[in-house]
């Protein structure tokens, strides 16, 4: 094994170079904080990984603060409405006219990632590519470390003063912290498909149909992102490009609404929708943000905006502690952290049984189909229910 050869300067050793570490670790490097991010993946890798984009305006203004948003400025998209169909009909929303009045700005998160390591790079930090880290060690001492191996497969340990833990679900940063984890599998499956076509209008739509979920979201003008709820055990190759075509069609129809606008498949996949909150999300020096810190289903698209608001709640207490020698945030993380967690998971899990249909047959899935016939039938005509809406939808 050898030392890693930036090692003594590094205080915040950053796991991860998604949306929540590159953020940290650009506001860490402007607060003279000195950090080092070790991602398992190529940069090219990291830079093509297309999700989803939708920021709240939280998370845009964590952005801004921080001089980190000019590449959403100049190509970001703002969304303020979103639509809901159904047999019986659509109901629209003009969610920037309802609650606080704040619309989303759309930004595809592999042009954020690109941007927020530019930005990085630029001012002299750190970053190592395709280095997989196996595993943590001393995280209860003033020294803790991470073992990786690079590219060429040579052992490496690194040491710091405090470990960020943003490598998401299946990271070696969430094996290593004792917690209890709440977790449902919601038996949701999502067939997700990037379409060479323009999206039908501005509005995300969401298709409630009894043979499951379809959504249009709005990427770009010639680009749009499409899912479409199927069996669990399904291929995504298994779908012919008629028959995705058909169903989106037949599921996201509505009396007055145009038709799609159809086009090629330029990517498809599977989605499978579990969520988990993790308590704590802290153990010694051990930190966790992110999809390590929380694993939520995509129906709300809060992933990104608790990526990006734990990154800024846990910099502040690095900054604190590093520069200050104020423990306080640190030693509370978990605790100012998680309340968003949990109102994040809640408003996703409505959503969730909003937008599918019940599974099974009898009497119980009888009720709970009157109960979404419930949701959608506040949404269309009570004001109070759309203020909700509003504020959760954008607010989180």
């Amino acid at each position: 094994m050898r030392l890693g050869a930036d090692e003594q300067g590094s205080v915040v050793i950053i796991l991860g170079a998604g949306p929540a570490g590159l953020l940290l670790a650009n506001i860490l490097r402007v607060a003279n904080v000195p950090t080092m991010v070790l991602e398992r993946r190529t940069r090219e890798q990291v830079q093509q990984r297309a999700r989803a984009g939708f920021l709240a305006p939280d998370s845009v203004a964590i952005l801004r603060e921080h001089g980190l948003a000019a590449g959403l400025d100049a190509r970001g998209r703002t969304h303020d409405r979103c639509e809901f169909r159904s047999p019986a009909g659509s109901v629209e929303l003009c969610y920037s006219e309802l609650g606080e009045g704040r619309p989303h700005t759309v930004y595809p998160q592999q042009d954020l990632v690109t941007d927020l390591i530019a930005e990085y790079l630029a001012g002299g930090g750190v970053l190592h590519f395709g280095t997989t880290v196996e595993r943590i060690e001393d995280i209860h001492t003033d020294r803790p470390a991470v073992v990786a191996r690079d590219a060429a497969g040579a052992e490496i340990r690194f040491t710091g003063s405090y470990l960020a833990g943003c490598d998401g679900a299946q990271g070696v940063s969430r094996t290593a912290v004792p917690t209890t984890i709440a977790a449902s599998e919601h038996g949701i499956t999502w067939l997700a498909l990037l379409m060479q076509a323009p999206p039908t209008g501005d509005a995300v739509i969401y298709g409630v149909h009894p043979d499951g979920f379809a959504g249009h979201m709005p990427r770009t003008a010639e680009v749009t992102r499409y899912y479409l709820q199927c069996d669990p055990g399904a291929r995504p190759q298994e779908w012919s490009e008629w028959r995705i075509w058909d169903e989106l069609a037949r599921r996201l129809d509505a009396p007055g609404r145009p038709a799609l606008a159809t086009g090629p498949i330029i990517e498809r996949g599977l989605v499978r929708l579990r969520s988990q909150i993790l308590d704590p999300i802290q153990a010694g020096r051990l930190f966790l943000v992110g999809d390590a810190a929380t694993s939520i289903s995509p129906s709300a698209a809060k992933g990104a905006n608790l990526a990006i608001t734990g990154a800024q709640l846990l910099a502040d207490a690095l900054i604190a502690a590093v520069r200050y020698g104020k423990v306080d945030a640190l030693q509370q993380y978990s605790e100012r952290a998680l309340p968003r967690i949990r109102r994040a998971q809640e408003f996703s899990h409505w959503m969730i049984e909003l937008l599918h249909p019940p599974a099974g047959y009898g009497p119980e899935t009888a009720y709970r189909r009157e109960l979404q016939r419930a949701r959608l039938h506040n949404l269309a005509t009570s004001r109070s229910h759309q203020n909700v809406f509003a504020d959760n939808y954008v607010g989180i």
